[in-house]
């Protein structure tokens, strides 16, 4: 993972910025990282959780809520700046960094130590699963850190997304999703009709000049088809599988720019009134954090 950790030690001193509230006095809405901490503030006091840990806290902004709620807490992360960051945040606040520590979920031997500070009630894993090759791996790692009836809340890139789009994930997932098994002139047909129906050119791939860091799109980002997700989970010793959806698109992400403040109006709202476990939220939404039961 030597492009990841790269990647977030570049950006770890203004990460933070993401969760910050100051956007919105102008009556923004709050980011889609603000939403999903509150679905998981909300569902660990719902649970009645006392302890969690942390997998790639980050610069710590979900784990200081989650101290300030009165919880136990302990994490790692893979970025060794962003640990700093996140060391700093939480000393600032009085809470025990001792328990904050580099560490690299796909190699249970750098997380072994801090086992003895377990087991969690829950464990969140945000900005992870996207950026690993072997999910199964990742999943029975996070199970050392649990006991029978413990959730994890593991957020995941939405596949299902790409179908809204109309842009060249649209394409990517018709042909290799939908139409993997088709004949190749069949999809090469229907490869041709999509680049004159979609936006093919958008998202532009972003592109670090030589010899400088690398940006996101050159990194490994996995979406995860929900489908999927239930059975993943469920291979792995989880149950009681629910999706916890979150930003919501009113309209193509091509028009974000165009609508102006009624996009992200119009988002806000759809994230306000629609159910967490909305249908809607399968196409909509192009992320989601997925909240399971060790059985």
């Amino acid at each position: 993972m030597p492009g990841v950790r790269a990647y977030y030690d570049m950006v770890a001193e203004t990460f933070g910025e993401h969760y910050q509230r100051q956007h919105q006095i102008a009556g923004n809405p709050p980011s889609a990282e603000q939403t999903r901490l509150h679905i998981l503030m909300q569902r660990f006091i719902a649970l009645g959780v006392k302890s969690v840990y942390d997998v790639g806290l980050g610069e710590g902004t979900p784990l200081l809520a989650f101290a300030r709620m009165g919880l136990s807490v302990a994490g790692c992360d893979i970025s060794e700046h962003m640990l700093e960051q996140a060391r700093k945040r939480l000393a600032d606040s009085h809470v025990d960094i001792s328990r904050l520590q580099w560490g690299d979920i796909r190699d249970s031997a750098t997380i072994a130590n801090q086992l003895a500070l377990g087991p969690f009630d829950a464990l969140v894993a945000l900005g992870v699963l996207p950026h690993v090759e072997h999910d199964a791996l990742v999943l029975r790692n996070m199970r050392l850190f649990l006991t029978q009836g413990s959730r994890v809340f593991i957020e995941f890139r939405n596949k299902l997304f790409s179908l809204f789009t109309c842009n060249r994930y649209t394409k990517e997932f018709i042909l290799d999703e939908l139409l993997g098994g088709v004949a190749e002139d069949v999809r090469q047909a229907v490869a041709e009709e999509l680049d004159r129906r979609l936006a093919i050119d958008q998202p532009p791939v972003r592109c670090a000049p030589n010899g400088q860091a690398i940006t996101d799109d050159e990194m490994l980002w996995k979406f995860h088809n929900p489908f999927e997700v239930t059975e993943l989970l469920e291979r792995e010793g989880f149950g009681n599988v629910r999706f916890h959806w979150y930003h919501y698109h009113p309209a193509f992400p091509m028009l974000e720019r165009s609508l102006g403040r009624r996009f992200w109006d119009e988002a806000e709202r759809l994230e306000r009134e629609q159910s967490p476990s909305s249908w809607r939220g399968y196409f909509l939404c192009s992320a989601f954090v997925a909240e399971a039961e060790v059985q």
